[in-house]
Order: C-alpha cells, then structure tokens, then sequence
C-alpha cells in the first residue's frame, strides 16, 4: 500500500508539474502568436514603405530626366549665345578698326603726315586714340560753325 501510495503521490506530483508548464507554454504560444502579429505589421510596414521608396525613386528618375533636357536645351542656347557674342565682338574689333582708319585718314588731311603706329598696337590705345580723335574732329567741327555764323 505505501508503494502505491507513494507511486500515486508521484503521479500527482507529476500531473502537476504537467499542467504547470502546459501552462508555461501556453503563455509562451500566446506571446508568439502576438509576436507574429507584430512581425506580421512590421513586415505589412516594410512593404508599404518599400512601395513608397519605389514610387520616389520613379518620380525622381522623371525628374532628372526633365533636369537633363532642360539641362542640354541651356546648355545649346548659352552656346547659341556665345558664338553670337563672338560675332559681336569680332564686328565690334572690325568697326574700331574702321574708325581708327578714318581718323588716320582724317589727321593726314588736316596735319602732318605721323610715324606708323607700332606692329603691337593695344585696343585700349586704339580705343583712347580714336577718343582723342573723335574730340579733336569735334572740336575742329565746333570752330567751323563758329567761323560760319560769324
């Protein structure tokens, strides 16, 4: 009697310490099922945001598309722009050159015939020859309409 006894005890003992981590389990389940909802929202998170960054970068590949043509269509004008203002200046050195030959002609009219100007001529003196020029022709034109209203 005392062996079941004691074999009855160990039973009891044993169905308790069953049920205690049945229980333990359980709870252990639970948490992991709630775990997986929360991976499952994260992952659900992770996808939407993936969509988004997929959308983005699409949108930013548009956009440096349209940079890239607004890009190459500036570029072309300034280039556009440039070789007109090399025209420019080019007619611009042109009509001083004009301008400075009139005057030489115009000096040798009026005075002495001057020494040639050096091979290496700047158009800064260029520039404030024909000023001087320009004044002195002014000049000239100021004292002929004084001498004919006179």
């Amino acid at each position: 009697m005392t062996i079941n006894l004691i074999a009855e005890a160990l039973v009891a003992c044993l169905l308790v310490a069953t049920i205690i981590t049945c229980f333990v389990l359980s709870r252990r389940i639970e948490r992991l099922k709630a775990d997986e909802a929360g991976m499952r929202q994260t992952v659900g998170a992770l996808i939407t945001a993936t969509d988004n960054a997929e959308r983005a970068i699409g949108s930013l590949k548009v956009t440096l598309g349209d940079c890239d043509r607004t890009l190459d269509e500036r570029l072309r004008t300034a280039e556009r722009y440039a070789a007109d203002l090399a025209a420019q200046v080019e007619a611009g050195h042109a009509v001083m050159e004009r301008i400075a030959q009139i005057v030489a002609a115009a000096n040798r009219i009026g005075r002495p015939v001057a020494e040639p100007a050096p091979a290496e001529y700047s158009s800064v003196s260029r520039l404030d020859d024909a000023a001087k020029s320009a004044a002195a022709i002014r000049n000239r034109a100021a004292r002929r309409l004084e001498e004919d209203a006179a």
